[in-house]
């Protein structure tokens, strides 16, 4: 625990990690504010899925190309373009009822033009801390996103039903704003400039362990998300017992990530981190009873924050500075589209054997979660007394004291 004081003595990291968390807050919120909203509206949960198809695609398409963007124009110029349009795009479907083409055409915009917080944070962090804390911070980060994650489907739940629908989007908005002008403030983002990237589009995705940590954050997300949709499927949308349950998941993930956090991490990290989650999913079907539910999900949180600080170490260790917005940007989409696939199949078990079908579905994906990395270990980095931080350019980068 000490290394994890240490870092957040160290100048600028708490601020840092508290404004990216508030701006990516609505990651969180969205896709749950927009489902009730629709649905509200139309009376039809297959238009709300159309609407939440076209926000998962803008955002999938977004992730590579404002990260890259980042290195052209600047972090801070394209935030703010992306933060103004989205939060507009947002508003603009909580307020004005437009009719279904014209809400996914929206959604697919605000999906889009979602700030690029996550990779111009972890572009960041290599920047802020000498290469012995890289890998606490990435699992420090890790870790603390899980606040987003279990925080924010309740609060847009007790708004939307005890408030209104409407209120639920507004709220996530609000977070977009407010965070993204914190984030902005930072000096931290003032500091460091990403270098024009010379490689084309997609060409970081022939790093292996960008593609593999790609996969794998791609298996993970889809297993979580179809945890969440079992959990809520077992205990109903109001019910106390599965905001209690999904807690204890990201607690589960939060214990993990501290511990497993500081370890060195070899060319096993990755596989025997996803066996951890894989281990406690595959139970979980055993029995919808509360208590069981609780114990094996926590087991199953303790890999999660632990193997996303992998993949980010791994990814970072591989890639020039120029390359690692992209990359992230590359392994956010593929965790944005992990969840609306892990959503999506979930609801068809759901619907077709019941909630058990749901953790049916996330012990496959965290099976092949765990297999991947298994079979992929040549293209695992060692970084057993090597730096985790991005490979330099050619020409020097410029940061400012």
């Amino acid at each position: 625990m000490s290394s994890y004081t240490e870092l957040l003595k160290t100048r600028g990291v708490a601020r840092i990690i508290a404004a990216q968390l508030t701006a990516r807050f609505p990651f969180g919120m969205l896709s749950l504010a927009f489902l009730l909203h629709i649905e509200h509206t139309y009376e039809s949960y297959g238009v709300a899925g159309l609407v939440l198809a076209a926000l998962s695609i803008g955002q999938a398409i977004a992730g590579p190309l404002t990260s890259r963007l980042m290195g052209v124009w600047g972090m801070r110029p394209v935030i703010l373009i992306t933060m103004i349009i989205c939060a507009s795009a947002i508003s603009v479907i909580a307020l004005v009822p437009l009719g279904i083409a014209a809400d996914m055409a929206v959604a697919f915009v605000a999906g889009l033009t979602m700030p690029p917080i996550q990779p111009a944070v972890r572009t960041i962090y290599p920047k802020m801390v000498n290469s012995k804390q890289l890998t606490p911070l990435f699992s420090l980060d890790a870790s603390a996103q899980e606040i987003i994650w279990v925080l924010g489907p309740v609060i847009t739940t007790f708004v939307s039903v005890q408030i209104g629908t409407v209120w639920g989007i507004l709220l996530a908005v609000a977070f977009l704003v407010g965070g993204g002008i914190w984030f902005l403030t930072s000096p931290e983002l003032g500091r460091v400039r990403i270098p024009r990237s010379k490689r084309k589009l997609g060409a970081v995705l022939k790093k292996p362990p960008v593609l593999l940590s790609t996969i794998v954050g791609f298996l993970l997300v889809a297993t979580c998300a179809a945890i969440e949709a079992g959990v809520v499927s077992a205990f109903g949308e109001g019910g106390a017992e599965a905001g209690i349950v999904l807690a204890i998941f990201a607690v589960g993930s939060l214990v993990g990530g501290l511990s497993l956090g500081h370890r060195p991490i070899g060319p096993w990290a990755l596989a025997r981190r996803m066996a951890i989650v894989f281990v406690g999913t595959a139970v979980a079907a055993a029995s919808l009873n509360i208590w069981w539910l609780s114990i094996v999900l926590f087991i199953a949180g303790v890999g999660i924050a632990p193997a996303l600080a992998v993949m980010f170490s791994i990814v970072s260790a591989s890639v020039r500075f120029s390359d690692t917005a992209e990359a992230y940007g590359w392994v956010g989409t593929g965790q944005l589209i992990g969840a609306a696939v892990g959503s999506a199949l979930a609801g068809f078990l759901i619907d077709g054997i019941g909630p058990s079908g749901a953790f049916l579905v996330a012990a496959g994906l965290a099976f092949f979660g765990f297999l991947v990395p298994l079979f992929g270990k040549r293209f695992h980095p060692d970084l057993r007394g090597r730096d985790a931080s991005p490979l330099p350019d050619t020409e020097p980068v410029t940061v400012v004291g």
